[in-house]
């Protein structure tokens, strides 16, 4: 956008957007506790504040910064737990976990922790879908990870999916991947493989965009589990859901089948593709 716009424009506008995400916090009850550049760190009294506020956000962002240009797609994430105040900022684990989901969040995504689901009423429990035990940067053990499906009118399937439990580990299984050629096939157990634009990667994916070692697939804890180790990031698409899980340097169990693509998401032209099928 800066380079599109000018920074004076761009600034101006990034300005106006972080000073309208503040008032939609303190509507319900949130307070901003400091500004990101582009974003807002915020904090709320209940659960279910907290998830209004976000709700409300990614409704009311349907405007584009400048016509004809794309409407601004936030990523947000919520966790809850005891926070310590100093000097007007807030630290705890909480704190680091909310940060870590928003980074792993794909555009207009709530991403959450089981704390904070388990605090919700009934009606919105039924509107978290479990992604996973996923490996949040910093902490040693996994977080279960839910994604709150905010939009009304979407279909039952995605609002039962929300009330299934997490998917239990399996005792073994193989996981296939294929980039359009050759399947590779992973063995539960077996060694690990590597994804990457490196001729020595267990699947080769030549694009630009695809880092030399850019992800890796071993089996841990009844899961064949995806750690991302690239620049630019996986997005990874689960069954058919048209919404990402983001990865950035983080990890996320692949279960089912579905997509990966590496570098971007697969909306940019020629995205790398790579399609998984994990078999019980």
């Amino acid at each position: 956008m800066f380079e599109r716009l000018g920074d004076a424009t761009a600034g101006r506008f990034v300005t106006q957007l972080t000073a309208a995400l503040a008032r939609t916090v303190e509507q319900h009850r949130g307070r901003v506790v400091k500004r990101l550049g582009d974003g807002v760190f915020a904090t709320f009294p209940t659960e279910q504040d907290a998830v209004a506020a976000c709700t409300a956000i990614h409704r009311d962002l349907h405007a584009p910064a400048v016509p004809g240009d794309a409407p601004v797609r936030m990523r947000i994430g919520i966790d809850s737990g005891e926070v310590v105040e100093i000097e007007g900022d807030c630290y705890g684990d909480a704190v680091n976990s909310a940060a870590r989901l928003a980074d792993l969040a794909g555009a207009q995504q709530i991403l959450a922790t089981r704390r904070v689901r388990d605090a919700l009423p009934h009606e919105q429990q039924l509107r978290m879908r479990s992604l996973g035990p996923m490996y949040l940067r910093g902490k040693s053990e996994a977080t279960e990870v839910f994604r709150l499906d905010w939009q009304t009118g979407r279909d039952l399937e995605a609002t039962m999916m929300g009330a299934m439990p997490l998917v239990q580990p399996v005792p073994r299984g193989t996981l296939e991947l294929s980039a359009g050629g050759p399947v590779v096939t992973l063995q539960a157990h077996g060694a690990p493989a590597t994804l990457g634009r490196s001729p020595g990667a267990t699947l080769t994916i030549n694009d630009s965009r695809v880092s030399r070692l850019h992800a890796t697939v071993q089996w841990s804890s009844g899961h064949f589990v995806l750690s991302d180790q690239s620049s630019y990031g996986t997005w990874v698409y689960v069954g058919g859901q048209t919404t990402p899980v983001a990865l950035r340097r983080t990890d996320c169990p692949l279960v089912g089948e579905g997509v990966l693509t590496l570098g971007c998401d697969r909306d940019t032209p020629g995205a790398p593709t790579v399609a998984w099928r994990v078999a019980a």
